[in-house]
């Protein structure tokens, strides 16, 4: 049973002068060259950020693999299992399976049966989003395409035998405007060769040159990723990963060159320092504007990122509490990945996919509010849960208000307004015009 549909969440625009600065368009040029990007960090991180990243504000994450099978607890199951033996997953394994029982026996029972990439995709374009991330793998090591570095231990060859990534991808671009994305983990857990690098301080290259660099290319070459999610750095430099030369790489010659994105996890010490745009830490929500582009990725799960059979309704976040996280989010000039996990099977719990949709039917009516906007300069009010964002071309400032006014008028304290130069728009945007839409 569902619970009862939530109030409305409304936006409402005002338009406030601003000071219009008339430039003069630069001299054509006979021709565009793309910069080149040196291995080193200070020339990457001049790169520009391709501006569809920050128009898009909204994103979706997908975390799916192996550990999708246990569903229990969190998708770091394996490591919290084997190398650290907390008792309650300890407890589980003992309690529901043979005593022999290995991870790896976890593999074919991931079957993606009834995985329907074109059903993901169109629930995807209901929500809103204007990208998605699917782990491609995770730290387990298991790849949700067919790996040629990862024998027997990738969808292909074991459970789905499927090529995960590419069914998602197809969907993705033939049905929807979002853009396609891929994470992918650096390390992986008990990896051999990785932990004999590990055992040597990382002097040597074993891992990063025979597995993950291979696979990143064989990833970006096949399936043209336009976010590049980079993660788990398992304590190594970014010298010990060749994480310069490889987005050199990407930057200069890939077939993404021109629209891909990164992130900051590219090694130890990079994070929120190096890279594309910054994610600092996971839910990561500063609550005020920051001078580097930035994403929060999050969980509609307040406790994992893969899917658990053990939660319970409350650990859920609900619609009201999610359209809280994107507005500050956009206001402070981030990004809102917002993440689900579905099944061993495929599917997506209704739960989330009833969140996704309800974010959909909100972003319907107050989007303008929200795609290809600015932070402006206050990010929030002296008026509790009011935050701003703004088109400065337009001229257009929204105040985006989370909770009606138990008075029924709303004072808000930041914008100043000028006699005759300054009015209300809702004759101009259905932002403001739709105050009494209520989600469904």
């Amino acid at each position: 049973m569902r619970p009862p549909a939530p109030p409305a969440l409304p936006a409402l625009g005002l338009a406030l002068p601003l000071l219009l600065l008339l430039l003069l368009p630069p001299a054509p040029r006979a021709a565009y060259r793309a910069p080149r990007f040196d291995p080193t960090w200070k020339s990457l991180d001049a790169r520009p950020l391709p501006a569809w990243f920050d128009q898009a504000k909204f994103g979706i994450f997908v975390h799916w693999g192996v550990f999708s099978v246990p569903s229990f607890g969190s998708e770091w199951f394996w490591w919290y299992w084997q190398e650290k033996k907390i008792p309650m997953y300890v407890k589980f394994m003992e309690d529901n399976y043979r005593p022999d029982f290995k991870y790896e026996d976890f593999g074919p029972l991931f079957t993606a049966r009834f995985f329907n990439a074109s059903y993901w995709a169109d629930v995807f374009q209901a929500s809103g989003a204007k990208y998605t991330v699917l782990t491609s793998k995770h730290h387990e090591g298991f790849t949700l395409w067919g790996s040629k570095h990862s024998w027997n231990w990738n969808a292909v060859d074991v459970g789905p035998k499927r090529d995960l990534v590419k069914e998602l991808e197809a969907a993705i671009r033939n049905r929807t405007d979002l853009r396609f994305g891929l994470y992918y983990s650096l390390f992986e857990w008990f990896h051999p060769l990785f932990l004999e690098d590990k055992s040597r301080s990382f002097h040597q290259q074993q891992f990063p040159v025979s597995k993950t660099l291979p696979e990143l290319y064989e990833l970006v070459n096949k399936y043209q990723p336009e976010v590049l999610w980079s993660d788990g750095d398992g304590d190594a430099p970014d010298d010990y990963w060749n994480s310069t030369v490889f987005l050199a790489w990407l930057y200069n010659q890939s077939p993404v060159r021109d629209t891909v994105v990164t992130n900051d996890r590219w090694g130890f010490g990079t994070i929120c320092k190096h890279g594309g745009y910054y994610t600092c830490s996971d839910r990561y929500h500063p609550g005020h504007l920051l001078p580097h582009k930035w994403e929060n990725c999050m969980t509609i799960d307040k406790f994992s990122w893969g899917y658990r059979r053990d939660a319970r309704l409350s650990d859920y976040l609900t619609i009201e509490e999610l359209v809280k996280e994107l507005v500050e989010t956009v206001s402070c000039g981030g990004n809102l990945l917002m993440n689900i996990g579905p099944t061993y099977d495929g599917t997506i719990p209704v739960i989330f996919e009833e969140r996704l949709r309800q974010m959909g039917t909100w972003l319907k009516v107050n989007g303008e509010a929200i795609y290809e906007t600015y932070p402006w300069r206050s990010q929030s009010d002296v008026t509790p849960d009011v935050w701003y964002t703004s088109k400065p071309k337009q001229k257009l400032v929204y105040a985006i208000y989370l909770k009606w006014p138990t008075s029924g008028h709303l004072f808000l304290g930041q914008p100043i307004a000028t006699l005759g130069a300054t009015e209300e728009c809702r004759s101009k945007t259905h932002v403001c015009t739709h105050l009494d839409q209520r989600l469904k």
